[in-house]
């Protein structure tokens, strides 16, 4: 199976002199920490300066686009241009556009009063109308949108940390939010795994073992983790119970069916081979990593500590207890009020097996 790549999930949208050294900052970090890969633009363009086609194919890789009106943003005839190119990409149901109004008044924005007003009486003398409309134009779409704006918050950390949240849920990374909501166990699980792997690495092919004792366990977990890292790569494959799968096939025509997911060499790869029993299944796989491109990982469950030893895999997550609580009640609520993308559902199957009658499972 193949994927269209986006090498962001989010690109930031600021005027450097404003934010940069201030909310932009903090902002970012919070992204980074969050293994949310975010495109910050850290050089300041010059006067004369066109955007980039760096900038613009950064744009185009990316999934959301957070636009950071500031006071002077408006005066830059680069971040308008910027803007424009998102606002195209929106309008093409390409990219997701998330406004957040600092220090300024929407609708000053939306209708071109106050300071931008001042802003545009400047542009209208240095370049042609048609250019003047169309960054009119974006910024009353820009508008239409439903953002933040920083004089509706105590401080500008809460506002990042709903921000940052909302991000990670509707890229489905599971972050757990603030203490006093509902947790599955399972987002914990998400989380710690997330931080192992470090999406944002362009290094060698990782190696990832997830060691825990029940089987159901280990492949549910596995599978979540799947579903919700496999957008960010070029080619990605779940190769699902190793150890009844070989007893049936020969390794070989694994193989084969393995090669014709991956499709092609030098590409961003996930591979996850769930419940390995035997180093052989390894070693019948292991031969094609050196294909895999940078930035590719590679997750091998199994209950055989040793085998992990043998294969001389070093970085591993060790499930030692994995508790799911009402876990189907739970996800359909959350379906229900927060109209969660579809993976959400997917999961109720995969825990509903997990969880048992007894709604927890040791592992």
């Amino acid at each position: 199976m193949s994927t269209t790549l986006r090498k962001y999930d989010v690109f930031l949208s600021f005027r450097g002199i404003d934010t940069r050294r201030s909310f932009i900052s903090f902002f970012y970090k919070e992204l980074d920490q969050s293994n949310i890969r975010t495109f910050k633009d850290d050089k300041d363009l010059e006067s004369g300066d066109r955007i980039s086609p760096e900038l613009i194919r950064a744009i185009e890789e990316s999934r959301f686009a957070v636009v950071v009106v500031s006071v002077n943003y408006t005066a830059s005839p680069w971040c308008l241009e910027e803007l424009v190119k998102i606002m195209d990409l929106e309008k093409e149901k390409k990219i997701k556009v998330m406004p957040i109004f600092y220090g300024v008044n929407p609708s000053d924005v939306r209708w071109q009063i106050g300071a931008v007003a001042e802003h545009f009486e400047k542009h209208k003398d240095r370049y042609v109308p048609e250019k003047v409309r169309s960054w009119i134009q974006a910024l009353e779409n820009l508008a239409s949108i439903s953002g933040n704006c920083s004089c509706e918050w105590e401080d500008d950390s809460k506002m990042v940390d709903e921000i940052t949240d909302k991000i990670s849920k509707k890229l489905m990374i599971g972050k757990p939010k603030r203490s006093g909501s509902k947790l599955v166990e399972i987002e914990r699980h998400m989380k710690n795994i997330r931080r192992k792997l470090d999406l944002n690495s362009n290094k060698s092919v990782r190696v990832l073992g997830i060691w825990a004792r029940g089987s159901n366990c280990r492949s549910a977990l596995a599978k979540f983790v799947y579903d919700n890292i496999s957008q960010h790569f070029q080619s990605h494959c779940f190769l699902e119970s190793m150890k009844r799968v070989s007893q049936d096939r020969h390794m070989s025509h694994l193989r084969d069916e393995f090669l014709g997911k991956i499709q092609g060499e030098n590409r961003r790869v996930l591979l996850v081979v769930d419940d390995v029993n035997k180093l052989e299944q390894l070693d019948a796989l292991a031969d094609d990593f050196n294909n895999f491109g940078q930035g590719s990982i590679v997750i091998i469950t199994t209950q055989d500590k040793q085998l992990l030893n043998s294969a001389k895999i070093d970085l591993v997550y060790e499930v030692e207890l994995l508790r799911f609580k009402n876990v189907r009640k739970l996800f359909r609520q959350v379906a229900f009020n927060e109209r969660v993308e579809s993976v959400l559902f997917k999961a109720t199957k995969w825990l509903g097996y997990l969880c048992g009658e007894s709604g927890y499972e040791k592992v």
